[in-house]
């Protein structure tokens, strides 16, 4: 009979783990997609009516966004989804920075010339579109795709998942950023001219140029970011 009861703890147990984990997703899916606006208040209440996951879920993950840094609990207010101000978008540019240059360099001395090559053709074939006419939503959608999936195949090459959620966390402070302060439209042809010309020093296996240009385009979208 205990092994029984020790079974169904166990369970249960993992179940509510199970939950834990779908609201943590739901939250992080919809900050990304923009269900959530940078500043907003909202109540546990509302996270479950959003998420359609049980209160007692929404509040158990909610002192682990808080200190992911992806919301705060503001006192007779009610929960507020990251604001983007100005420390935020230099801490997120400067936590990417660090990162990105380490795991650009390790991504030029390791990845196989068939990957780099794909890399270069979706990049070189987006490039294309965008010159050759005004590109549709979904295919400016397509475009920052292909922008964040760069960046997250050099960070996921480095074979850490310390590393790659705490870079996942800070991404989505970065799409925060980029959803408040700037939009894709104009920015193809810059966004894919610049990752080409990351690609090229991938391409040399120089990690000290690669660095070097990650590092060169992770800036460019720090000033636009904090002058617009």
């Amino acid at each position: 009979m205990e092994e029984v009861a020790d079974e169904g703890i166990r369970a249960k147990g993992g179940d509510a783990l199970k939950l834990r984990e779908l609201a943590y997703e739901s939250i992080i899916e919809k900050l990304i997609s923009r269900d959530f606006a940078p500043g907003e208040f909202v109540t546990q209440r509302q996270l479950v009516q959003r998420t359609g996951l049980p209160l007692g879920a929404i509040r158990e993950i909610i002192p682990r966004l808080e200190s992911e840094g992806l919301l705060r609990t503001v006192p007779q207010r009610g929960i507020q989804i990251a604001h983007v101000d100005l420390n935020l978008i230099r801490e997120a540019f400067q936590f990417r920075l660090f990162l990105e240059k380490e795991a650009v360099a390790t991504f030029t001395r390791s990845a196989p010339d068939h990957v780099v090559a794909a890399l270069r053709r979706e990049h070189e074939d987006m490039l294309a579109l965008a010159l050759s006419r005004s590109l549709t939503p979904e295919e400016e959608q397509a475009a920052q795709a292909i922008d964040w999936r760069l960046h997250d195949t050099f960070i996921d090459a480095l074979g850490n998942s310390i590393i790659s959620m705490a870079y996942r966390v800070n991404s989505v402070k970065l799409r925060l950023i980029h959803h408040e302060r700037y939009r894709i439209d104009g920015r193809v042809v810059p966004v894919m001219n610049e990752h080409l010309a990351v690609i090229e020093a991938i391409e040399s296996r120089d990690p000290a140029r690669a660095a070097q240009a990650v590092g060169a385009h992770i800036d460019n979208a720090r000033r636009l970011a904090l002058t617009i």
